[in-house]
């Protein structure tokens, strides 16, 4: 069963953030790679996290989906949206860290091997992040590709796919193009992992990144790779590791915090590791015995303070 990372209360509270304010749509750093043929539903099924056999059926109601591809020993290679296209024969497009693009063919065409799928990237497409200002987003966007809710969270908008070079505020009428840095804080803000950088390939585990959270595992679909280990921990019950937002203090070093630094309780205990931010907000993987006690990094011989705090969209059974 998933959980719901659904909250219109607080979506609401977002929208208000934004009162006056216009839609904006952020360019992403993120690319897509299509995946068509007969077989593309069932192939990515035995590598996905996630159920992907209801997106790929003929009207189906959503239309993306978010899932993480494992390897073996069950941690995160690359962290992927499902997107499918209309038309008779099952086309769908996953988007993923820019970074990973190749990488995550080579390990598609690995596990190919007769079924009937084609596998080939878009250069063609640009993908959008979409957060609502004061009105409502419209429900399909006509000149689009692609207008879809963001399957992890409401907080998150929609994703719109255009065409390269398209204005997407001549897609959304009303809307404006942000900067895509504003798109990084509000997602550390709310705690949303995205991209190599918060989730890095071979490290990070599934379910310490709030992936039952996030709409994107199912636990009753059956073997994909990396089952096993992310199986047992749900039914287990035990997770004492978190991603979580985090709110350094001032003064910042001027070079940031370095991704990977170790962070500390006042009294010297291992907290956990801060994993990437972007001015004041970054994300951190916590031990959640300490998540409420002040935390420290140690640069060089200085410490910069910094505080954890948990999610309002997190179911509230979660935070105990």
């Amino acid at each position: 069963m998933l959980v719901r990372a659904v909250t219109g209360p607080t979506a609401r509270r977002l929208c208000r953030s934004r009162r006056g304010a216009a839609a904006a749509c952020f360019p992403l750093c993120r690319a897509l790679l299509g995946v068509r043929g007969a077989d593309a539903a069932v192939f990515l099924q035995g590598l996905l996290t996630n159920d992907v056999t209801p997106l790929a059926e003929p009207g189906a109601a959503s239309s993306a989906l978010y899932a993480h591809a494992l390897n073996a020993h069950g941690r995160c290679l690359y962290d992927v949206m499902l997107y499918r296209l209309p038309g008779e024969e099952p086309h769908i497009l996953l988007e993923c860290d820019s970074s990973a693009l190749d990488p995550l063919q080579r390990h598609l065409k690995l596990y190919k091997i007769r079924r009937k799928v084609d596998i080939t990237p878009c250069p063609d497409l640009s993908l959008w992040a979409v957060l609502p200002g004061d009105s409502s987003l419209p429900k399909s966007a006509g000149q689009a590709v692609l207008l879809a809710p963001d399957p992890r969270t409401e907080l998150m908008g929609c994703r719109l796919i255009t065409k390269k070079g398209a204005d997407p505020s001549e897609i959304i009428p009303g809307s404006e193009v942000g900067n895509v840095q504003d798109y990084h804080r509000h997602r550390y803000k709310q705690g949303i992992p995205e991209g190599v950088k918060d989730l890095p390939p071979g490290v990070a585990l599934p379910l310490e990144s709030n992936l039952a959270f996030l709409n994107g595992i199912s636990f009753t679909k059956g073997c994909y790779i990396g089952q096993e280990l992310t199986a047992r921990t749900h039914h287990m019950g035990v997770i004492r590791k978190r991603l979580l937002p985090v709110c350094l203090s001032a003064p910042l070093p001027p070079q940031g915090i370095p991704e990977g630094a170790e962070i500390q309780t006042e009294a010297g205990k291992p907290a956990g590791k801060f994993r990437a931010g972007g001015g004041d907000l970054g994300i951190a993987l916590l031990r959640l015995a300490h998540v409420n006690e002040p935390l420290c990094i140690t640069l060089g011989g200085d410490k910069v303070k910094l505080s954890a705090s948990t999610p309002e969209w997190w179911p509230k059974t979660a935070a105990k």
